[in-house]
């Protein structure tokens, strides 16, 4: 196979895939260096800068999505681009255990200083985080981290690209 029939393949693999898909997975799938993936990932999204479409990476892997400065028209489809924004005790939360985690409802409100049944629940909903399992001890108590869905949803693809200022007080 060619580099340039090698590039097809690839943008046919992302663009078919309904999650984002990484570069050892490609590279899996056609039997070539991880290596080699990325640099033609690099490749095809340079071909696509004068287009409505570019390649981002989120969760660890590749994924087509329309331009940001496309936005406005395309909710004018009727299709929304951006969910009903969270709410600050769920971004809170959200944050608290992106930071945190493994981190249980009571560590989490601890830090919080108030309840947090509804946000918990409100980004279980969103699968913004998941269960992780349960903490030994009294109760054993459900563990929370994100789930892949967070990294996509926010365009990471792992928690070292989060802030860190600020976060020292948390511990």
């Amino acid at each position: 196979m060619t580099l340039a029939e090698a590039k097809v393949v690839v943008e046919g693999l992302i663009f078919a895939s309904e999650s984002p898909l990484t570069a050892s997975e490609i590279a899996s799938i056609m039997e070539l260096d991880a290596a080699l993936v990325e640099s033609l990932v690099e490749d095809i999204r340079s071909s696509y800068e004068a287009s409505a479409l570019t390649i981002r990476k989120v969760g660890g892997g590749y994924q087509f999505v329309t331009k940001a400065e496309l936005a406005p028209w395309i909710e004018k489809l009727g299709r929304p681009v951006i969910s009903a924004p969270l709410t600050a005790a769920s971004t809170e939360t959200l944050a608290i255990i992106a930071y945190q985690q493994p981190v249980t409802k009571v560590e989490i409100e601890q830090i919080r200083g108030v309840r947090s049944d509804s946000a918990i629940n409100s980004l279980l909903e969103r699968e913004l985080i998941k269960e992780l399992g349960r903490k030994e001890g009294p109760g054993r108590p459900i563990l929370y981290g994100v789930s892949d869905k967070f990294f996509t949803h926010f365009g990471l693809t792992s928690l070292e690209e989060l802030p860190m200022k600020g976060i020292s007080e948390w511990k």
